[in-house]
């Protein structure tokens, strides 16, 4: 009789086991994804972003006409534009300001590698932390870990780029008006750090437009590895 009762017990364990198995297979699977291919599904992501959307920045207005990253005048130079404008030089203060974001305009053109290789390059250190945090995390880390390195890498191209669409030409007439100007202090800014530090910030701006595409629209997932990795986070 207790051998009996032991078959039962066992046959019954066995058949509760196999069912527990079922519904373990019926969940959710990662698909065997690690960190490793997480990463390399937030690189695809970022690389989407520079090759859709920071490539608009380096057409003519792709600043300029771009109301998220357009480069308006530091706080500093304001006082300049006023005083132009009063006077009747709009048009000029008009054409410092399209100058400026030429100059990045180009400037972006030029270093689109430097960006491309600073993805490649990059670690992350927790990618699944980043896949489920919010729709920017992956190029807020980029910016964290490249900021510095790109703006070193950045600002002599920038530098470079006022003189090849002639923004400093222009700059050095508007500002010597301005300081030749009754009752003005005169101002010397740094253009250059100002732009390029501008410049900087809509590449990360517009790399996170297609970043926040892609984890909210399944039809911006155009990859299989975009697809796999960006399902988890769903």
């Amino acid at each position: 009789m207790f051998k009996r009762i032991f078959i039962l017990l066992v046959v019954f364990n066995l058949t509760a086991c196999a069912e527990l198995q079922d519904v373990v297979n019926q969940l959710p699977q990662s698909g065997g994804i690690g960190n490793t291919d997480i990463a390399a599904g937030l690189r695809q992501a970022l690389n989407m972003g520079i090759d859709k959307q920071v490539t608009k920045l380096t057409q003519t207005d792709g600043f300029y006409k771009n109301e998220l990253v357009k480069i308006l005048l530091p706080e500093a130079l304001q006082k300049v534009d006023d005083a132009l404008r009063k006077i009747g030089l709009s048009s000029l203060a008009d054409e410092g300001i399209k100058a400026l974001n030429r100059a990045a305009e180009d400037a972006v053109k030029e270093a689109t590698p430097i960006f491309v290789n600073a993805v490649k390059d990059i670690t992350f250190n927790d990618a699944k932390a980043i896949l489920l945090g919010e729709d920017n995390a992956a190029t807020e880390y980029l910016t964290s870990k490249t900021q510095t390195q790109l703006y070193n890498k950045f600002k002599p191209v920038i530098s470079n780029s006022f003189g090849k669409v002639g923004a400093d030409q222009i700059w050095h007439n508007l500002i010597t008006k301005y300081n030749n100007l009754p009752l003005t202090n005169n101002v010397n800014p740094d253009l250059t750090d100002y732009v390029t530090t501008e410049a900087l910030k809509g590449v990360y701006t517009m790399i996170a437009l297609e970043e926040k595409e892609i984890r909210n629209k399944v039809s911006s997932r155009t990859t299989d590895l975009l697809k796999k990795v960006f399902a988890l986070q769903d």
